[in-house]
């Protein structure tokens, strides 16, 4: 069985989940892995075990992570704001229902 390499377990390829680098074989991005254990707190044991990945899959991430660590936070930064603005945008239907207000 040949040996991969950590350039092996992950991919960037435009047009797949928008040339986020991914776990090679999966739409799961780097970025994925980095909030669920980074920022959640999940073992890299749960994160395999839930998304049946390997943990050679999850410490590449990890490692890439490191290796890219402003992009990839400028990246979770952008869609932390991005939801926001979505989210202020939209009007709630609940509470509008609950209050009937139309904010």
């Amino acid at each position: 069985m040949a040996t991969k390499t950590l350039d092996q377990h992950i991919e960037v390829t435009p047009g797949i989940v928008g040339g986020k680098p991914r776990i090679a074989g999966h739409r799961i991005t780097v970025q994925n892995i980095v909030i669920w254990h980074e920022r959640i707190g999940k073992s890299v044991d749960e994160i395999v075990s839930e998304y049946d990945l390997t943990l050679a899959d999850v410490y590449a991430a990890l490692a890439y992570y490191y290796d890219h660590r402003s992009d990839i936070d400028h990246d979770i930064e952008e869609s932390k704001a991005f939801s926001k603005a979505l989210k202020e945008s939209i009007p709630s239907k609940l509470k509008q229902k609950l209050y009937g207000t139309e904010d």
